[in-house]
């Protein structure tokens, strides 16, 4: 039996998150407030048996101990049974990130759709009345019969309660807050939850969908998720939960009496124009609406095009702050929160553990340097100072000098905003005695994961 093909414990449902590099974007509007409105509570692990697979680890005193990160992560999506059914559809999953963001946007696609009676342009405008200011429901069949009686559904889903603004984006998030033990794998007995939820301001209007695209009758949904490039560990949860959800819409009688046709599709990465070929091939294909992308920086090479079909674009982990004024034709959502609710929520964190001064090293790109700049909003706003801001190029063969800057400003607390070059990031702390388990040190859904664990013990 290999490690992978071990069996895990349910309660370990917050271990399988993986690195998170999807959530790629940021700009200046990271500066806005957010207001947290609930208290952190402990997760409880569970005794059950799961036979899905995940990543484990022989170390026993690992240098990756107490490296603590925030990532989008809604208490359902840890739960048990829903990780089950996950691996029902993909049995070699070792990983749930945004899985249950990726299923609740098929299923609000799939719920708008048949309170339009279309599936053409005009159900764009009742997506994000499926998530507020109705009869709460929180599975497709019973928002469906609220459709049917004449009423209006309020969609909270697996991913938790939504809410979208006018924008198509929620004004709720709750953040799962992980930890690794020393077994530089996550430890989901110290894993905490924190919801948060955005202030009145940004409850904007209803943005006005504009073109025109007729149905066929036949709603269809393609995607543009990672299945190559830089991100492709990201890909497997997201297609499981996408082929999951359509199962179970066209197990309760399609939409619009058809059952859904589904086509999937590769977005690659930034690096390369694999996104803008499959939306082509999509485009042509009628897809009425597409699931992706993942990265921010992919949505933004393709969400012109796709907006200009009449297309609805729908993102399971797009975070960017410059996604939510983007001139859309009020044709682009997006089921996780933008990283001013995150940076807010991470430097609160490093607050609330007593750091006083502060070090963050982010990647250079719209990701690292929004989130960076919403942290340190918050923590010079709650009497914190950022000693060191640097962003770091990721594709160096070496950040010694990027860490020895750190080393010496003594730093209280370290932020890294990265990918997977947060590996070797850590790696030369640990080398010049800041990792971990010296200094405390933060990470973000883009590193924060059991894949951090493998790629970091591979590194000599």
């Amino acid at each position: 039996m290999t490690k992978r093909s071990r069996a895990i414990r349910v309660g370990a449902a917050l271990a399988v998150l993986s690195l998170v590099g999807a959530a790629c974007g940021g700009d200046d509007n990271a500066s806005e407030e957010v207001t947290e409105e609930s208290v952190t509570e402990e997760t409880t692990a569970t005794e059950t048996e799961s036979t899905c697979g995940q990543a484990v680890s022989d170390t026993v005193d690992g240098d990756l101990e107490g490296f603590s990160g925030s990532t989008p992560f809604g208490k359902g999506g840890a739960d048990a049974a829903f990780i089950e059914r996950l691996c029902s559809v993909d049995p070699a999953l070792i990983d749930v990130s945004y899985a249950a963001e990726t299923y609740d946007s098929v299923v609000i696609i799939a719920l708008a759709a048949e309170k339009a009676q279309s599936d053409g342009i005009e159900y764009a405008s009742e997506i994000n009345g499926i998530t507020r200011d109705g009869e709460k429901c929180t599975d497709f069949t019973t928002c469906l019969e609220i459709i049917k009686a004449g009423g209006d559904p309020d969609y909270d889903g697996i991913s938790g309660p939504l809410t979208f603004a006018g924008n198509g984006e929620p004004l709720e998030a709750s953040y799962g807050f992980l930890t690794m033990a020393s077994n530089n794998r996550i430890d989901p007995t110290l894993t905490t939850f924190i919801d948060v939820k955005g202030p009145d301001e940004l409850d904007v209007p209803q943005v006005k969908v504009q073109g025109s695209r007729e149905g066929d009758g036949v709603l269809t949904l393609g995607t543009i998720l990672p299945q190559t490039g830089s991100l492709a560990f990201l890909g497997p949860p997201m297609f499981a939960a996408f082929d999951l959800a359509v199962q179970d819409i066209n197990a309760a009688g399609g939409v619009l009496g058809q059952p859904i046709a589904a086509i999937k599709g590769d977005s690659g990465d930034t690096t390369t124009d694999t996104a803008s070929k499959t939306v082509d091939r999509l485009l042509a294909e009628n897809a009425d609406a597409i699931i992706g992308a993942a990265s921010s920086g992919v949505s933004l090479t393709v969400i012109d095009k796709v907006a200009a079909a009449g297309v609805v674009l729908f993102s399971p982990a797009n975070t960017s702050p410059a996604l939510s004024d983007y001139d859309d034709k009020g044709l682009y959502f997006r089921s996780a929160p933008p990283d001013i609710y995150q940076g807010d929520v991470l430097g609160q964190k490093v607050l609330q553990d007593g750091a006083q001064t502060v070090a963050i090293l982010a990647l250079n790109d719209a990701y690292g340097t929004g989130l960076a700049d919403a942290a340190e909003k918050t923590i010079t706003a709650g009497g914190g100072e950022v000693v060191v801001k640097t962003i770091y190029d990721p594709t160096a063969a070496s950040f010694d000098t990027e860490v020895d800057a750190v080393v010496a400003a003594d730093p209280d607390a370290i932020i890294l905003i990265g990918f997977d070059e947060s590996s070797k990031i850590l790696k030369s702390m640990v080398e010049k005695g800041i990792g971990p388990k010296v200094k405390k040190v933060y990470g973000c859904d883009g590193n924060i994961g059991n894949a951090l664990g493998e790629v970091f013990e591979t590194l000599g």
